[in-house]
């Protein structure tokens, strides 16, 4: 079980950039007393009735984002798996009535990753904006996204992590490798020679590995992404929220799931000086200065190291709920001006 107070707490930048109501979600906090799996009261049990109260109005895509809500942070028990299939279910009936976002997949050994995608065509091939969040966030809750590649003038692909939702792939040292697979599944039908990545959290840690290997990245624009100390320190990593140490022990298949193993799994995770010199792309960074994941080192660090670089500081915790929409502003203004070749503000 997660601790009910840190869930509470996670959820409100998720249900905030979801654009969930407040009241609907106030509410639904308040009723949750535990996290027992599927009990009465319990946070699976909870947002799953809200969510089936708004399927049944006919709201899909917020029922959908309920779902993604109640089987947050991870698929744990027969109640979270419920959730899960729900949100995907709830889902497909919404994207059948945008019959512009398509479903893509790649392979990579025994696995492969789904993403959602819009504004692709071979008649017409655009730049790519690939979109990623975190270890805990589903493709569904930002597949809406999508909707907006006509008004960017770009093809739009959005995707999970590994072991997250359907992304089948093991998560390592080695996953960023999903990010240009992605890229060559849709070669044919965008323009991806000219890619750009808004990768927040975990993925925004893949894209910066990524870019040293792929010239077709042009920029990437991230916020709360593990660098470097996260990795390597062990006494940090211990007090990170245990929903964060759990749900990595989990995608990473950590044996025993004490913090010991998992600092032994991730030591090696972090960027190099020399991986971050090498980056010849702009770097937009988003911090947090009361940030309980990521400590105040990693964004120093990227200062350092990275060329083009420019961190936003905003005096909050993880994800800056109390700033979403600024946060929206900043992401998508450090997007367009990263194209159009402007300095950051």
């Amino acid at each position: 079980m997660n601790d009910v107070t840190e869930l509470k707490d996670f959820a409100l930048v998720h249900a905030k950039a979801l654009q969930l109501p407040a009241d609907r979600y106030e509410t639904v906090l308040d009723r949750i007393t535990g996290d027992e799996d599927g009990a009465p009261g319990s946070w699976t049990a909870e947002w799953s009735a809200l969510a089936g109260e708004l399927e049944a109005a006919g709201q899909l895509l917020p029922a959908s984002l309920c779902y993604t809500m109640a089987r947050f942070p991870v698929v744990d028990g027969p109640a979270r798996q419920e959730a899960y299939e729900k949100c995907r279910s709830v889902f497909g009936r919404w994207r059948a009535g945008q019959p512009g976002i398509e479903r893509v997949t790649a392979t990579l050994g025994d696995g492969e990753v789904v993403a959602w995608a819009g504004g692709l065509s071979a008649a017409e091939p655009k730049p790519v904006l690939l979109v990623t969040g975190g270890i805990v966030s589903l493709k569904e809750q930002w597949a809406p996204v999508t909707l907006q590649a006509a008004a960017l003038g770009m093809a739009i692909v959005v995707t999970e992590l590994p072991g997250v939702g359907e992304n089948t792939l093991p998560y390592d040292r080695e996953s960023w490798r999903m990010l240009p697979a992605l890229l060559d599944g849709i070669a044919d039908r965008a323009d991806v020679a000219d890619t750009y990545a808004l990768a927040n959290s975990f993925g925004g840690h893949l894209a910066l590995r990524w870019a040293g290997h792929d010239d077709r990245l042009r920029g990437i624009v991230t916020s709360g992404a593990p660098v470097s100390g996260f990795f390597t320190d062990a006494d940090w990593l211990r007090g990170v929220p245990g929903i964060t140490r759990h749900t990595l022990a989990r995608l990473t298949g950590t044996a025993g799931g004490d913090d010991d193993a998992l600092h032994k799994t991730l030591a090696d995770w972090a960027l190099t000086p020399g991986e971050l010199a090498a980056l010849e792309i702009p770097v937009r960074y988003r911090a947090s200065l009361r940030d309980e994941i990521i400590p105040a080192g990693d964004p120093a660090f990227l200062r350092q190291h990275v060329r083009d670089v420019a961190v936003n500081e905003v005096d909050d915790v993880h994800g800056a709920p109390a700033h979403v929409q600024q946060t929206v502003d900043w992401t998508f203004g450090s997007l367009l001006a990263m194209r159009q070749g402007l300095a950051p503000r």
